[in-house]
């Protein structure tokens, strides 16, 4: 994985990695125009097209799996994130199960980016 701007991160198959504020995870979308979004190249204000969307379930916490090791049973939470990236703005539309829904912001620097 290497740094593409203040942003971003490249990762291998052409896919680019950038963390969302609203699942406090990184998300990646596919840029190398053989499938996936398109892409402006700007590591500091990128934009994607079309919209990301990611589902799935929510990561357990160190104490849920300490529970589930105990033989609890966890029920998984459902995770929908569903966003436009646009001139460094990331855009959460309202079908988002977390609390950013609805909202626009600044997209995060990469974490433990260097100033």
């Amino acid at each position: 994985m290497s740094a593409l701007g203040s942003k971003l991160r490249k990762l291998e198959g052409g896919r680019v990695a950038f963390m969302c504020p609203g699942c406090q995870q990184a998300h990646h979308v596919t840029v190398d125009g053989s499938r996936g979004w398109t892409f402006n190249g700007d590591g500091d204000r990128p934009t994607f097209s079309p919209s990301v969307l990611v589902s799935g379930t929510v990561p357990i916490t160190d104490e849920e799996h300490a529970r589930l090791m105990a033989g609890e049973k966890i029920e998984p939470v459902s995770l929908i994130c569903h966003s436009f990236v646009t001139d460094g703005r990331i855009r959460f539309l309202n079908d988002c199960t977390h609390d950013l829904a609805g909202k626009t912001m600044d997209l995060p620097d990469w974490p433990g980016r260097a100033a």
